[in-house]
């Protein structure tokens, strides 16, 4: 499953700056990347996985802004068409996984 985390966050004053910085560095922390502006993604193996990386970040959402959390299996997410400066591009791989046991 991949999650996708996508957000407009209001930037106007000082401490709107602060929450999201704090929020984008939060995201970070947990090992998404960014696709593009405030859309940021990652990779979990499971379901579950997904649901209790879901919680972690609804518990990270500033007070003001609009988030979206979006769930796609791996398939779906290989079929991403992406394309730079109209060039066609490869969507990206999902990460090594290490299985601790």
């Amino acid at each position: 499953m991949w999650l996708f985390v996508m957000f407009d966050l209001p930037v106007v004053e000082t401490k709107e700056r602060r929450n999201y910085a704090r929020f984008r560095s939060r995201l970070l922390a947990q090992g998404f990347s960014m696709l593009q502006y405030s859309i940021y993604a990652r990779y979990y193996p499971s379901e579950e996985a997904s649901r209790a990386g879901r919680r972690r970040v609804r518990a990270a959402i500033p007070p003001k802004g609009n988030v979206r959390l979006l769930s796609v299996t791996d398939r779906q997410f290989g079929k991403m068409e992406v394309f730079v400066a109209r060039s066609r591009g490869q969507p990206e791989k999902k990460p090594k996984q290490l299985l601790l046991l």
